[in-house]
C-alpha cells in the first residue's frame, strides 16, 4: 500500500472517531516502510548498494565500493566491521564511495563502522587497522552524499599501497576523505575515534559538522578536521581531546573555484596540538591560505597553541572576510599562555575574549580537572613541545568518564555571540538524513547550560 493511501485512510478514520467523540486524541502509528534492496549477508565484498538492516553486524575483509548513483543505507543499531590488521593497504579493507553512504543510528541504538571488539583498544588508536571512507567521484561525475549520524567512526588509516591523486604510497589514508564538491557531508552527534593522521579532510563539500566528539586522532601530526578549498559550511558544538595537530583547520590551499569558507563555534577543545614537532603548528583553530569564516564561541583549554590566523601574501587567511571573537582561553602553564594567539601568526584578542594568566578562567567543568597535567614540565619558551604517545598519555587523548559540560559560576555562561547565523549551507532535504543545525549558543563551548548542544 502507498504511503499517500495510509494517510488517506488515517484522515478517513480520524474524522469519524471525531464525529463520535469529540473529546476522544486519535493518534495514527506511522507505516512501516520496507528498506529498498535489504542486504541479509553478513558478507560484504566488491560493489554494493541497498540496506543494511537494523540491529545487524556485518563484516568486510576486501574494499567494498557504492558505485556513482548508488547508496548504501544504514539503519539504526548496525555494526559494519573491517577485518584487517592494519599492515598494508591489502589487509586494511577501505569503503570507496563513488555514490552515496547514509548512516543513520539513534541516540538509542548508534551505529559503528569500525573493528573487531578485541582490536577496540586505546591501544591500538593509531595502528590505522582499516582503510577509512573514502568519498571522491568517479571519472566524469560528481559523486554524492556522506551523511553519518549517531555513528562511531574507529581505528582507521591503513596505508596505501600505489600512490594516487590524494595519497603517495605508504601514507596513511584519512578516517574520511571527501572530494565530492557539490555535494554534502553531514556527520551529527557522532564520535571518530582513533586515526593514523587526519580523522577527516574535506577537498570541497557543503558540510556540516555538528555536536561530534573527536578523540585519539592522528599519532605524529594530522588534524580532526582539515578543510581545503571548496569547502563551505558549519563546524559547531564539536569536543576535540588530544588532536596531534590543530582540532579544526581551515586552508584555501587546492584546485577548488570555491573559496573555502567554514564558520567554527560553539566548540570545546582540550589538550590539542603535542603531537606535532613544527614550530607555530598544533593546537585549536587554524586558519590559512586565504580561507575565510569566523570563530566564535569557543573554549581552548590546555592547548599547545590555541588561535593561529596566518598573515602575510599568498599563505595567509583572507583577512577581509574572516571574523573571530568570544572565545575563552585556559592555559595552566606559560608555554600555553604565550601561544593563546600564535606567535608566527597574526590573531589578537578581542574585547569579548575571555584570557588572563597562568590558571586564570576556568572553565569549571562539570568532572573534569584542568589542572590535571602540568604541562610546565615540558619546559620550552614560547611553545611547549611534542609529546610522544604513550600509555602514560592515553588520558590526555580521550574523554574517558570526563564531563565537559559547565556548571555554575563558569565564566563561559552567557558570553556567547548569538548575532550571527549558521551557514546551513547543505541541500540534503530527505526525512531524517537533512542536516539539523544547531544555532550559535549564548553559552561558550559545546554544551550549553540548558541541555542545547552537545548530547554526548
Amino acid at each position: 500500500m502507498k504511503l499517500h493511501t495510509y494517510i488517506l485512510a488515517a484522515i478517513a478514520t480520524s474524522s469519524v472517531l471525531t464525529a463520535c467523540h469529540k473529546e476522544a486524541v486519535v493518534e495514527v502509528s506511522k507505516p512501516v516502510i520496507t528498506p529498498s534492496k535489504p542486504i541479509t549477508s553478513d558478507t560484504l565484498s566488491g560493489a554494493i548498494q541497498g540496506t543494511l538492516l537494523a540491529g545487524k553486524t556485518y563484516y568486510f575483509a576486501t574494499d567494498i565500493t557504492i558505485n556513482d548513483g548508488d547508496t548504501l543505507f544504514l539503519q539504526s543499531g548496525v555494526k559494519l566491521i573491517a577485518l584487517g590488521d592494519g599492515s598494508s593497504q591489502l589487509k586494511s579493507p577501505q569503503i570507496t564511495v563513488n555514490g552515496s553512504l547514509i548512516s543513520l543510528g539513534t541516540k538509542e541504538a548508534p551505529n559503528y563502522i569500525t573493528v573487531s571488539e578485541a582490536l577496540r583498544t586505546p591501544e591500538n588508536a593509531f595502528k590505522g587497522i582499516w582503510g577509512g571512507i573514502q568519498c571522491t567521484p568517479a571519472k566524469d561525475k560528481q559523486g554524492g552524499d556522506l551523511i553519518l549520524k549517531w555513528t562511531h567512526l574507529e581505528y582507521a588509516g591503513g596505508p596505501v599501497a600505489i600512490g594516487n591523486d590524494v595519497y603517495k604510497a605508504g601514507d596513511p589514508r584519512y578516517m574520511i576523505y571527501f572530494a565530492n564538491v557539490d555535494k554534502n557531508f553531514i556527520l551529527e552527534d557522532s564520535w571518530i575515534t582513533g586515526s593514523k593522521d587526519d580523522a577527516i579532510r574535506t577537498d570541497g563539500g557543503r558540510i556540516s559538522i555538528m555536536r561530534n566528539t573527536f578523540e585519539m586522532c592522528g599519532e605524529k601530526g594530522g588534524e580532526a578536521l582539515n578543510m581545503k578549498s571548496g569547502t563551505i559550511g558549519d563546524v559547531a558544538y564539536n569536543v576535540a581531546i588530544g588532536t596531534a595537530t590543530n582540532a579544526f583547520k581551515v586552508s584555501n590551499s587546492g584546485d577548488k573555484t570555491i573559496q573555502a569558507n567554514v564558520n567554527i563555534y560553539n566548540n570545546t577543545m582540550i589538550n590539542c596540538g603535542f603531537r606535532q614537532t613544527k614550530e607555530g603548528r598544533g593546537g585549536g583553530i587554524n586558519y590559512e591560505a586565504f580561507a575565510k569564516g569566523k570563530a566564535f564561541n569557543n573554549l581552548f583549554i590546555n592547548c599547545r597553541v590555541s588561535m593561529r590566523v596566518v598573515g602575510g601574501a599568498g599563505t595567509g587567511a583572507d583577512l577581509a572576510n574572516l571574523s573571530y571573537g568570544n572565545n575563552l582561553y585556559y592555559g595552566n602553564a606559560p608555554t600555553l599562555v604565550t601561544q593563546f594567539n600564535a606567535t608566527d601568526g597574526v590573531s589578537t584578542f578581542g574585547a569579548t575574549d575571555i584570557h588572563g594568566d597562568i590558571k586564570q578562567n576556568s572553565p569549571v567543568f562539570y568532572a573534569y580537572d584542568v589542572d590535571q597535567f602540568d604541562y610546565a614540565t615540558l619546559g620550552g619558551t614560547n611553545k611547549a613541545p611534542a609529546v610522544s604517545w604513550k600509555q602514560q598519555a592515553l588520558p590526555l587523548l580521550r574523554q574517558g568518564t570526563s564531563n565537559f559540560r559547565i556548571r555554575q559560576g563558569s565564566p563561559a555562561i552567557g558570553k556567547g555571540n548569538t548575532q550571527f547565523a549558521p551557514m546551513n549551507i547543505t541541500s540534503m532535504k530527505n526525512e531524517g538524513a537533512a542536516a539539523e543545525v544547531t544555532r550559535p549558543g549564548k553559552d561558550l563551548g559545546a554544551y550549553q547550560l540548558d541541555g542545547t548542544g552537545n548530547q554526548h
